[in-house]
């Protein structure tokens, strides 16, 4: 049964990570000017408007993933390299901001509960719902600091063309059919896993320590 819970905890999680990230790419540049996201249906929180099969997969085995890119047109922006730069951080942005509300539920169950949870059904909901929020804050944290990685798709490599040079960062995109192959390659042989659950977990640790001053716990 604890596996079942876990189960259904990870795909909420999940469906919430990428719906709202990819949302946020779309709206981010939809209020720039680029009416393509809305024109290709990306302004929806409509999960299945969103996800890739395998960075799905990814994300809900190893926490670490990717969702189905947003089509945007730069040319519509004012300034086409910052356009592109606060659209590609909209998405790992919307993630942190939801993995910063989920730690501060649980500090606030923790608040109210004093840690002590009664039986029976309102119990197994409190701890069902602390559990989702602890998911939630890891998964959204994970899904935000890989996408930072300058590799194609990942919304890193579009923030690498702001401080590349265009002639490089376009040379550089070349390559971006092969980027899903290095993706598996990283997540098959766990390249940059200590790194990155390193980051996630200081990341973790010092929004629940300002949580819980807030909170006073």
């Amino acid at each position: 049964m604890e596996g079942i819970l876990d189960m259904v905890q990870t795909l909420i999680a999940v469906l919430v990570a990428i719906t709202l990230h990819e949302f946020a790419h779309g709206y981010v540049s939809y209020k720039m000017g680029d009416p393509t996201p809305k024109q290709m249906g990306r302004l929806s929180l409509n999960p299945f408007k969103h996800l890739d099969f395998l960075g799905t997969i990814c994300l809900m085995v190893v926490h670490f993933g990717w969702a189905k890119p947003v089509q945007v047109n730069p040319y519509y922006y004012k300034n086409r390299k910052k356009g592109m730069v606060l659209v590609a951080l909209g998405g790992p942005v919307m993630n942190f901001i939801i993995a910063l509300l989920s730690i501060f539920v649980m500090g606030i169950i923790l608040k109210f509960t004093g840690g002590q949870v009664t039986v029976g059904l309102m119990g197994d909901i409190i701890v069902f719902v602390y559990g989702l929020m602890q998911t939630m804050a890891i998964i959204n944290l994970s899904l935000g600091v890989f996408n930072l990685i300058p590799i194609p798709p990942l919304d890193g490599s579009k923030i690498l063309g702001a401080i590349l040079p265009e002639d490089k960062y376009f040379g550089y995109m070349k390559y971006e059919r092969y980027g899903y192959f290095v993706l598996l390659v990283i997540l098959s042989f766990n390249v940059l896993r200590t790194p990155l659950n390193m980051m996630i977990s200081s990341m973790y640790e010092g929004v629940w320590f300002v949580v819980s001053l807030l909170l006073q716990l």
